[in-house]
């Protein structure tokens, strides 16, 4: 993996967590993945480790959980 990738749900709390992210390493190295609208890739967020959004995978594969938006759960609902 080559960029970060920022999973997050559309909620004010992922959407801030989003522009600060941008705004920290730059569009060109994320990859924003909203998994509210792209359910496909909840899989992908769950098997790299992800266990709430927002949260930010690491080209190295760490999991940063950014304040508490949604649980896993909740988002699969």
């Amino acid at each position: 993996m080559s960029k970060s990738i920022f999973y997050h749900a559309g909620c004010p709390v992922c959407l801030s967590a989003e522009h600060d992210i941008i705004d920290l390493i730059g569009a060109p190295n994320v990859e924003v993945v909203h998994i509210g609208e792209d359910r496909s890739r909840i899989a992908e967020a769950e098997h790299a480790g992800v266990k709430s959004v927002p949260a930010l995978v690491t080209p190295g594969g760490n999991v940063l959980h950014i304040n508490f938006g949604a649980s896993m759960a909740d988002v699969k609902g």
